[in-house]
């Protein structure tokens, strides 16, 4: 399968801030590759210089097989873009919108099939102020496909969405890469890059600190079983718990997380401890790592400074 996206040792600055320091990668045709990162990773910088619109300090970009850089008109009408907040008028009804938008287009869908598509069929003759903050959202998903593009950017395309909505829109973006548009998402919902990403690339500091399938991120963050409970206020020594443990255990405010990569024998010690003193462990749970927890061991102490 050639690639949709090939990056190789890109670079951005401003002024003294390397916001883009070194990225390489691929991304599929027909693949939904997700890009995480906290505020300040150089995720924007990064996607807007796909898109064609930020240039680069160095290295090389093609995307669709062209230099966005250059790709000019031809370029953008083989992509769609959903950008945070889209700046449309919304005083135009829903329907004036994506006839606006589609004229731009040389292979525009049908706007009845794009308003299905985002379930926005009902909506069509309402002005754009008149619709919820969902619904905006969804007006702006709209947009991104109204182009029919090869390649879609989606910077945080469920924001506002109720969790139905959000699930729906999954489904929706889904059923695009099935029949081979390529999708470059950024979003802050975790569980979303898990249920929807095919691969995921973590930036931080500019860099990508971590890439590959989340089945993949979960082993190669040596990522285990998570064991979780609360500790009521007592007076026994915490070193009987925590010293015999396999795992590494951390905690706050009584709230105590173990990471272990031998849950049985960890899990036995500590309800064995809190039996012997007569505690109950509140929220006692023992769950496999998720993309989440190691998402923020990649970039925990950036997403505490940003």
């Amino acid at each position: 399968m050639t690639n949709a996206i090939e990056v190789r040792d890109l670079t951005k600055a401003y002024a003294h801030n390397q916001a883009v320091d070194g990225l390489t990668f691929d991304v599929a045709r027909g693949e939904i590759f997700a890009i995480l990162g906290p505020n300040g990773a150089g995720k924007s910088t990064a996607v807007e210089i796909l898109e064609g619109h930020r240039t680069r300090d160095g290295g090389s970009v093609s995307v669709l097989g062209v230099d966005p850089a250059t790709g000019g008109r031809a370029f953008r009408d083989r992509i769609g873009i959903v950008l945070q907040a889209a700046g449309i008028d919304k005083e135009l009804t829903v329907g004036e919108v994506l006839d606006l938008y589609g004229s731009a287009y040389s292979r525009r869908r049908p706007a009845d099939e794009v308003l299905a598509m985002v379930e926005l069929v009902e909506k069509s003759d309402d002005r754009v102020s008149t619709l919820s903050g969902g619904q905006q959202r969804r007006v702006d998903l709209a947009l991104g496909l109204i182009g029919d593009p090869e390649l879609i950017f989606l910077d945080e395309p469920t924001t506002g969405f109720d969790p139905a909505a959000r699930r729906r829109s999954w489904e929706l973006i889904e059923a695009l890469a099935s029949k081979g548009t390529t999708v470059v998402l950024t979003t802050h919902y975790l569980e979303e890059a898990e249920y929807l990403a095919d691969r995921v690339a973590v930036m931080a500091s500019g860099k990508i600190v971590a890439s590959g399938t989340p089945d993949e991120l979960r082993a190669s963050a040596d990522a285990g079983t998570v064991i979780r409970f609360t500790l009521p206020a007592v007076d026994a020594a915490l070193a009987g718990l925590l010293d015999p443990l396999v795992g590494n255990a951390t905690g706050r405010d009584g709230k105590i997380e173990i990471v272990t990569a031998k849950p049985t024998a960890d899990l036995a010690h500590v309800t064995a401890w809190a039996v012997s003193h007569g505690i109950e462990l509140a929220g006692l749970s023992v769950e496999s790592m998720n993309l989440e927890d190691v998402y923020l061991r990649l970039v925990g102490d950036e997403v505490v400074s940003s």
